[in-house]
């Protein structure tokens, strides 16, 4: 196999919305067109610098990753070197394929996670302020074991609601003859999930024999979120050769939860609109002794969209604080959230305007009794919210 370096890249592309149901390629004149035709894989939207725009992540498999930090005027700044995103702690470009965004120290800033391929270490990017990055993921402790491991998808989910981000990688290899030979891989690959010890660093989490995490799969895509409204986060993973894997979190914790549902409005001080799925907004929860960041994000992992609603795990606090929210159109506001374990629809200037899960536990509730008497066997299986 030649690998990337023996196959021609191709150049990115940025299209702007005119508002009308057409886009204009605005590649060149933003900056961001790739002049070098880089190989790449994911990109994300999200505000790395705190200036209350959204920056340009793009990672490149085999080349240095893309860092463009938004000027405001519709254009980017390449401060890929300059900020220690485009290579890796020694000084080269990896295999990037899957990228995450998240504040794993509950510092207000984001880090971020990129996945790449097996005998290489995942590259844990520790943002230092002012989108300066550090890596840092030999010191957190996530690459000795995955390095024969192939990444793909990837997230910081805090999948036990303690209030600190942990990681997964979706892993799965691209050669089927690796199951021929003795490498010390397969093709299909278990997940990796490592927990979040508080401390800048992570454990890896075993697997359980018959549990998802002992699941092997040959994954790609991977997305994240609360699929069953029960505050967990669940990960639906894309194999390239099946259908789809779900991967419910069932994880003991009685931890409790809170979850944000934003909708852009208008901002009637600077007289600028959010978006109405308030991609860009960032959301600081001051709760449990801690503040934590959520960003609404389009789009990640690899090839894929997680779940929009800023989550927050509460651990054993009763009290779910209060979300400090950084709307895109520049607006700041407060709110209070009067309940644990509840989703909360936010309106721009209007506050809490819904909320699900009015009675504990926030589940699904069951089907509701026959009037007559049914015969079972004759039913079809059916889900019920």
């Amino acid at each position: 196999m030649c690998g990337p370096h023996g196959l021609p890249g191709e150049p990115d592309h940025l299209f702007h919305n005119n508002g009308d149901g057409t886009f204009t390629d605005v590649s060149v004149k933003a900056g961001v067109s790739d002049p070098g035709a880089y190989y790449g894989f994911t990109s994300i939207f999200v505000d790395a610098n705190n200036d209350g725009k959204v920056d340009l992540l793009v990672a490149n498999d085999s080349e240095p990753n893309y860092l463009y930090i938004n000027k405001g005027d519709g254009t980017f700044d390449n401060q890929s070197y300059i900020s220690g995103f485009a290579l890796n702690r020694e000084g080269r470009e990896i295999a990037s394929m899957g990228l995450a965004a998240g504040d794993y120290l509950n510092n207000g800033l984001v880090d971020l996670l990129v996945t790449d391929f097996s005998d290489d270490y995942k590259a844990l990017y520790r943002n230092d302020g002012d989108a300066s990055f550090t890596e840092v993921g030999d010191q957190a402790g996530i690459t000795e074991i995955a390095v024969p491991f192939v990444g793909w998808g990837v997230g910081f989910l805090d999948f036990d609601n303690d209030g600190w981000k942990d990681l997964m990688m979706i892993n799965g290899h691209v050669y089927p003859q690796v199951d021929q030979h003795d490498w010390g891989t397969t093709f299909a690959e278990r997940p990796l999930l490592y927990r979040n010890t508080h401390d800048g660093k992570f454990e890896y989490v075993l697997p359980v024999k018959g549990s998802g995490l002992a699941s092997l799969t040959s994954g790609r895509g991977a997305a994240f979120g609360d699929l069953f409204n029960n505050g967990k986060i669940d990960v639906v993973i894309s194999p390239i050769d099946g259908p789809p894997v779900l991967l419910k979190n069932v994880n003991p914790d009685h931890h409790h939860w809170v979850e944000l549902k934003l909708i852009g409005g208008h901002d009637a001080s600077t007289g600028k609109q959010s978006p109405r799925d308030a991609i860009g907004a960032a959301v600081y929860l001051a709760a449990n002794g801690m503040r934590q960041r959520e960003d609404v994000m389009s789009g990640g992992s690899y090839i894929s969209s997680n779940n929009q609603r800023p989550h927050f795990g509460l651990g054993d606090s009763i009290d779910a604080g209060t979300a400090q929210i950084h709307w895109p159109s520049g607006a700041i506001e407060t709110v209070r959230l009067p309940a644990v374990d509840r989703i909360f629809t936010i309106t721009e200037g209007s506050g809490i305007t819904g909320v699900l899960c009015e009675k504990q536990p926030c589940l699904r509730k069951p089907a509701p009794k026959p009037a007559h008497p049914v015969n079972a066997s004759k039913l079809s299986a059916t889900s019920h919210k």
